[in-house]
Order: C-alpha cells, then sequence, then structure tokens
C-alpha cells in the first residue's frame, strides 16, 4: 500500500508540474527581490514552487493526523450524535425508527465484541 501511495504522489506532483507549466495563469505572478520573474524559468520556478508547497501540505496532513487522531475520532462522534439529536427535531415521524435500529445496532456491537 505504502508503494501504491508514494507512486500516486508521484503522478499528482508530475500532474502539478505540467499544469503550472502548460497551462499558465496569468493571475499568478512570481516577485523576487521587487522584480517580476520573466522569461523561460518562469514556469519552472512556479511549478517548482507548487510542489514544495504539495510536500509542505503532505507532511503536514500526515503530522496532524498523527497528533489528532483522538481527538478527531471524539469530534466525529459528538457530530454524529448532534445530527442524531438534529434528526429527531427536524424530522419527529422517523424517531421510532431510529430507536430500534440503534438498539439493533447496540445489540450486534456486543455480540461482535465477545
Amino acid at each position: 500500500m505504502k508503494k501504491n501511495f508514494a507512486v500516486m504522489i508521484a503522478v499528482l506532483m508530475v500532474a502539478l508540474v505540467l499544469w503550472g507549466l502548460f497551462f499558465e495563469n496569468s493571475s499568478t505572478i512570481i516577485v523576487i527581490n521587487g522584480q517580476e520573474i520573466e522569461g523561460p524559468l518562469k514556469g519552472a520556478l512556479g511549478a517548482g514552487g507548487l510542489v514544495v508547497a504539495l510536500i509542505a501540505l503532505i507532511s503536514l496532513a500526515i503530522l496532524l493526523a498523527l497528533a489528532f487522531a483522538g481527538t478527531g475520532i471524539i469530534i466525529a462522534g459528538c457530530i454524529v450524535v448532534a445530527i442524531g439529536i438534529f434528526s429527531a427535531f427536524v424530522f419527529p415521524f422517523l424517531f421510532p425508527v431510529l430507536i430500534p435500529l440503534a438498539l439493533i445496532w447496540a445489540f450486534i456491537a456486543l455480540i461482535r465484541k465477545k
């Protein structure tokens, strides 16, 4: 799986570089030391910046996934409970259907643990 992920990231980076080189958008301007970069290396410098930003964002996402995994599970659980309460208020006629489904779900969860 790690190999597939690495290949997928490499393909994403190549696609991003090609997009930066061939489909240049005039709304992006690269300025170094107060002077706008022009010429044949403008696209290459812009694509290099995109790759560096992509690597930084992937590294940050991995760090945050490891650091906040427990917090994310708690937040996801709170969101599920809030959605359940909200749906009970918005759709009161479905609440009698949700109670038996929740009981069946809890019963199956208890059986699977054993």
